[in-house]
């Protein structure tokens, strides 16, 4: 199980980084999510999907800390992001803050539900399954967000600041070298 886990890290670092929008807060959510999965051993079954057990784990300790974090404010005027901001040079690059900022319009379950199936590679059972719907409601969620973000894009609606979508742009980037490399 060890070896596993340890293989499974690209995939879980990579949709950390997808739900949070920010690396160390991705790299928390993986590290309490290795941590759990050790001392839950048991509780796997041997022969199911180590994968989308690990996903389980990491999707609730995501929305357990969002609802502790619900009242917290942190950088609510974009002070500290714009000092972070790095423009991108390549016209490829301003596509990608603008699907990533199109992606932050998303409500979480879409965002998640997409992350799942479209980045993740997981199938819709396996999505249903993590996140502990019927298939349906994920192929549906799938189909919203598809019509949500393809709606943004093509300009009816406004896009969030771009500060957001440089910060994220950087960690899904390391993310998905991560997963491919």
């Amino acid at each position: 199980m060890k070896n596993e886990l340890v293989e499974a890290l690209p995939m879980l670092r990579a949709f950390a980084r997808s739900l949070s929008g920010n690396r160390d807060r991705a790299d928390d959510l993986v590290q309490e999510t290795v941590m759990r999965a050790l001392a839950n051993r048991d509780k796997f079954q041997p022969g199911t999907n180590l994968h989308a057990w690990l996903v389980t784990i990491l999707r609730n300790q995501y929305y357990s800390e969002g609802r502790k974090r619900r009242r917290e404010v942190e950088d609510a005027e974009g002070v500290h992001a714009a000092r972070l901001a790095d423009l991108g040079a390549q016209q490829s690059h301003l596509e990608l803050d603008d699907f990533l900022r199109a992606m932050q319009l998303l409500p979480d379950e879409q965002r998640e539900a997409l992350v799942l199936i479209g980045a993740s590679g997981f199938s819709y059972e396996e999505a249903a399954e993590i996140c502990q719907v019927r298939v349906g409601t994920v192929k549906s969620r799938v189909s919203r967000a598809r019509a949500r973000l393809e709606e943004v894009m093509s300009g009816g609606v406004p896009l969030p600041p771009v500060e957001t979508a440089q910060r994220s742009a950087r960690e899904i980037e390391r993310a998905l070298a991560a997963r491919s490399g």
